[in-house]
């Protein structure tokens, strides 16, 4: 290759942001021409969102300026929409242009699944970026003002959340304890507000330690969140949900967390794909495609028990970390690294000072696992931009 590679790198979530920032610092100056593109001039904090969506933090929290991490000598930023990947012609399309490529790094970032529900893309929201966030937190905001001038519609004070992932838990945790305080703002009685959530799955929190899910459950029905396990939404309407069961429930607010999907474009493009997703292999690359690598939502890697692992946060920058060294591994000749998952452990927040999680062997709940969510937050803070991020964002 006469000129040097480009290469170039779709989305600025966890994936993409820590793949250039790991570019930038092994690349020496004119090894590569690296461009990341994103739709928005920051990085959000995808594990963080649940708090601004339920109102008891602030979105700007949530959201780091991207020019404020990356070295603009070493790395070109494209704000802009990804329209379509052309993989045989090695081109992305842009809305304002056209970037050709030699590397490719997906990290575009998933899309909510339906799975088929009527009515759910219509009339539920998503925590799926600061903007939906900001819109949840307003919305939940008007509904207690407007139950003030009608009194008889309970259904704009009773909340769904369809799905007890990580996501709803952490959600649904962080609005009870938004409640009492928007009931003594609005002058509402508390026992008007009522929050559901629901989840298809014999249990709240799949795969995670059914102890620690009992205590989790305990702890959200004591901030008055009703559970409806084993149970799925059959429709989603302009009134509130419909379950399997026949029971309707009114509601002005439906929110779902109930699964992503990869991204349509991935289909489009002519990868083959799993729900929207890339089966990557050992190397990160698409199969077929020894100049593309798929990371995070976009991507499946699967266990050792031949299962796929869910797309994390955590996941996404162990990719992100191999992905950067088989990227300058390809340019200067040397030898690939396989992908091998290894997880640190999982905390799940429950609302203020209370938390679960596994790291090791090792359960632990309550406040110890919340200061560790803490502690998980603030070394990715450290990861991305270092100790002046951590002093700007990580407040306890």
């Amino acid at each position: 290759m006469s000129r040097i590679p480009r290469i170039v790198i779709l989305g600025a979530g966890y994936g993409g942001i820590v793949t250039a920032i790991r570019l930038q610092k092994e690349l020496n100056y004119n090894e590569a021409d690296v461009t990341l593109v994103n739709k928005h001039d920051y990085h959000y904090i995808t594990t963080h969102l649940h708090m601004p969506a339920a109102g008891t933090d602030n979105p700007e929290n949530a959201r780091v300026n991207i020019l404020k991490l990356i070295d603009e000598f070493k790395i070109d930023f494209v704000k802009s929409t990804v329209v379509q990947i052309r993989p045989q012609e090695k081109k992305v399309i842009l809305e304002e242009g056209t970037l050709s490529y030699d590397y490719l790094v997906i990290g575009l970032g998933g899309e909510p699944e339906t799975f088929g529900i009527p009515g759910l893309k219509e009339y539920a929201m998503n925590i799926r970026s600061i903007n939906s966030v900001r819109f949840i937190r307003e919305h939940v905001e008007y509904q207690f003002a407007k139950f003030k001038r009608e009194p008889s519609r309970t259904d704009y004070l009773t909340f769904v959340v369809g799905g007890a992932g990580f996501t709803g838990i952490e959600f649904v945790g962080e609005l009870a304890d938004r409640i009492p305080d928007l009931c003594k703002e609005f002058d509402v009685d508390p026992s008007f507000v009522k929050i559901y959530n629901i989840e298809a799955a014999p249990t709240a929190l799949p795969g995670f330690d059914p102890e620690l899910v009992e205590y989790a459950m305990n702890v959200l029905k004591n901030k008055g969140v009703t559970f409806k396990i084993a149970t799925a939404i059959k429709e989603c309407t302009p009134d509130g949900v419909v379950l399997a069961t026949g029971e309707e429930i009114k509601s002005a607010t439906v929110i779902w967390t109930g699964g992503i999907r990869g991204n349509h474009m991935l289909d489009e493009a002519g990868f083959e794909t799993m729900r929207g997703r890339i089966k990557v292999d050992d190397t990160l690359h698409a199969p077929g495609h020894d100049n593309v690598y798929v990371l995070g939502d976009c991507s499946i890697v699967m266990s050792p028990e031949g299962r796929p692992y869910p797309p994390t946060a955590q996941i996404s920058m162990q990719q992100a970390d191999v992905c950067a060294h088989n990227l300058v591994a390809q340019i200067r000749g040397s030898e690939l690294k396989k992908f091998e998952y290894k997880p640190k452990g999982t905390v799940a927040s429950l609302g203020r000072g209370e938390a679960i999680g596994i790291v090791g062997s090792k359960k632990i709940k309550g406040g110890t696992a919340a200061v560790m969510k803490k502690l998980i937050d603030l070394r990715y803070l450290y990861i991305i931009g270092g100790i002046p991020l951590v002093l700007k964002k990580g407040r306890f």
